[in-house]
């Protein structure tokens, strides 16, 4: 085992082969969940919902405790996220009231005396939330949860600079955060005012000085490629910056112009993008600059340091996949709260109401929000397991399979196998009859690979779902 595991640490990162990618870069999922979530059932029972959330209890362990707070003060063009956007910092605290709300509602349901070993506020914008406001909600889910203090403790915000105080990061300290994610997107001048995003450098970089003095560890920022007035030349100058920085991890996402779908994106016009060729161009500039300058990359649109804990928990095949993206904490049921939010255990996924009237309106008549889910079968359960080694540790082992679901892999995936031996013969995968290794050409297009796993995508992706790069 040990040797097979030095030969994979010798191949190179990737291998950037643009034949392979033209031919491979369709449209698929994410795969932050499996089934994903077009899968989900509108007429989904919250009956069904309870039920998985008894399960979860019964079987006990840790849980990840992830909260959507959709207010932003600022509208930023090309974003497609579920957002409220308002000056009125009044609107936070009844927002939050409903969430202690629903969060009692679910602790019941879950178990509150669970330890909470990740704990994620995402948003919109959650520094929107002012520090009373904060505190008042941390406050309210210490008394409903079983929050923790340890040094293995994941508990994370997403931050932009711009809505940052003097007071905001030893707030969240104080509160409990260990971890944060600053969203950056691109420091140049004028892309920023393309996607009214106005951001200095050194608003972004005083945050992050600030961040790491008070202890924070982790820190992430995102960039996106493909917004406006993008080059290559210009794209690879906002990284320089940011590698200056230094953070511990990185996140390079790639802009989908999908104007019919996100009114937002009416804004951007679409003769100023980069074309796909630049896209391109950038991207592998992008990758190479990263792993030259020391990164791991982690998959897809992701990169750490090597001694970071996402880095290390996919050296130690650790690596696991939700809706908050990589993570450490394989072992923990998802508790969502608020607007839109996910949630997920062992045998289930659910979603609560996009609305915030409705969502809202459900709240105050004492009720779960959700409106779609799905309850996974065991031929679910075991694709999701065979799609997360392979996009989060880039390899499959067929006798941990064997041990895990009592199956044999050859067997169960037999027309699968079939329909990968195209990309074997594009050494995108490698089989050697134990284990199926995604090589170094293959990282990049690990969407697709997944894809052949995808019960539901058997006929292909469908233009739900953005291009692969």
């Amino acid at each position: 085992m040990a040797s097979s595991t030095a030969a994979v640490n010798e191949l190179p990162a990737f291998i950037w082969d643009e034949a392979l990618i033209r031919r491979y870069d369709l449209s698929g999922p994410r795969y932050t969940s499996y089934p994903t979530a077009v899968e989900f059932d509108h007429s989904y029972p919250v009956e069904d919902m309870v039920k998985a959330a008894g399960r979860s209890k019964a079987g006990g362990g840790p849980v990840s405790l992830y909260t959507h707070l959709p207010f932003c003060a600022h509208l930023c063009y090309y974003c497609a996220c579920n957002k409220v956007i308002t000056k009125k910092r009044d609107k936070a605290m009844p927002y939050v009231e409903r969430l202690l709300k629903e969060a009692a509602l679910q602790a019941k349901l879950f178990g509150g005396d669970r330890p909470v070993k990740q704990l994620h506020w995402g948003g919109g914008t959650p520094t929107f939330l002012p520090r009373d406001v904060m505190k008042h909600l941390m406050a309210g889910y210490g008394e409903l949860f079983n929050l923790q203090t340890g040094r293995d403790r994941d508990y994370s915000v997403e931050i932009d600079p711009r809505e940052v105080d003097p007071d905001t990061l030893p707030t969240l300290w104080e509160l409990g955060f260990n971890r944060i994610s600053l969203g950056v997107q691109d420091v140049n001048p004028q892309v920023q005012k393309a996607v009214n995003r106005i951001q200095p450098r050194d608003m972004t970089e005083t945050v992050l000085n600030e961040a790491r003095r008070i202890g924070f560890r982790s820190i992430n920022l995102d960039l996106i490629y493909g917004l406006p007035y993008q080059t290559p030349e210009s794209f690879a100058e906002t990284l320089e910056v940011v590698l200056e920085m230094s953070p511990d991890r990185l996140s390079v996402f790639s802009y989908a112009h999908l104007p019919a779908r996100f009114y937002p994106q009416t804004r951007i016009q679409g003769d100023t993008l980069p074309s796909p060729q630049q896209k391109l161009t950038i991207l592998h500039n992008t990758i190479n600059r990263l792993l030259e300058a020391g990164y791991e990359y982690i998959g897809m649109d992701h990169f750490a340091k090597p001694d970071d804990s996402l880095a290390v928990a996919q050296r130690e095949g650790r690596l696991h996949r939700n809706f908050q993206g990589y993570t450490t904490h394989s072992d923990c049921d998802l508790v969502s709260l608020g607007v839109s939010a996910i949630g997920q255990t062992d045998d289930a996924y659910f979603q609560n109401n996009h609305d915030l009237p409705a969502w809202e309106a459900a709240i105050d008549a004492g009720q779960l929000a959700i409106t779609k889910g799905v309850n996974l079968s065991r031929d679910d359960r075991i694709r999701r397991w065979v799609i997360g080694q392979l996009i989060c540790q880039f390899r499959l082992d067929r006798q941990q399979f064997a041990a895990k679901w009592q199956e044999d892999f050859d067997r169960y995936f037999a027309d699968e196998l079939a329909r990968l031996k195209p990309m074997i013969q594009d050494q995108l995968v490698a089989d050697d009859s134990r284990f199926l290794q995604v090589q170094p050409a293959g990282r990049l297009l690990i969407r697709a690979i997944c894809q052949i796993f995808d019960f539901y995508r058997k006929e292909g992706a469908s233009k739900r779902f953005s291009r692969i790069i």
